[in-house]
């Protein structure tokens, strides 16, 4: 397989967002969730207002996977009041890991989640959380291999369907903030 790259992107790459969005997201819960809920989840989460919104928020931030010319997915990070639960100034939420389904166990998803680890490590925060649908085990175990852990649970409403998303974090250590030339060279990646 080529290189895939990360690219921070922003509101011109609107179309791209929403194209990858609504794959993903059909890819990956349609098969469990009615059709009127699905093509509503659709429609009013991933429309060109809501996604320029939060494409446009000060503290969210979204990168894409691209393969050559062709997006493969994308992430969303969000820090302060762009967090959709804590909140917390000392926390980095991810959002969104979405990767098309031809791209699974080829390590996309692995690169999106390095640089949001990254870009909290650069921002200095303590810890890394996000919330994952308690029925999607392939993302929690994904998750719980980079050493997240489940802290809560909190209510998901997708169309007429009350769901459970399991809320995990990381905590980041002293050594996740150092440069990454210092860590190489402490053989710590």
């Amino acid at each position: 397989m080529a290189q895939v790259t990360i690219v921070k992107t922003g509101a011109d790459d609107l179309a791209t967002v929403q194209q990858i969005s609504r794959e993903t997201f059909f890819e990956t819960f349609a098969e469990a969730n009615t059709e009127a809920d699905m093509n509503k989840y659709l429609t009013e989460n991933f429309s060109e207002a809501k996604m320029t919104a939060e494409l446009n928020h000060p503290d969210s931030q979204f990168y894409i996977a691209w393969l050559g010319e062709n997006p493969v997915g994308y992430m969303k990070l969000n820090a302060g009041q762009a967090q959709t639960e804590l909140q917390d100034p000392t926390s980095l939420e991810i959002e969104r890991i979405y990767v098309k389904s031809a791209f699974h166990g080829k390590k996309v998803g692995q690169l999106l989640y390095d640089k949001a680890l990254k870009v909290a490590r650069a921002t200095q925060k303590s810890y890394l959380w996000l919330g994952v649908w308690e029925e999607n085990l392939k993302a929690i175990r994904f998750y719980e291999k980079n050493g997240f852990v489940a802290f809560d649970k909190h209510i998901f409403k997708f169309g007429e369907d009350e769901q459970t998303d399991i809320m995990m974090k990381k905590q980041l250590s002293a050594a996740d903030h150092l440069p990454d030339s210092f860590r190489i060279a402490d053989g710590l990646i």
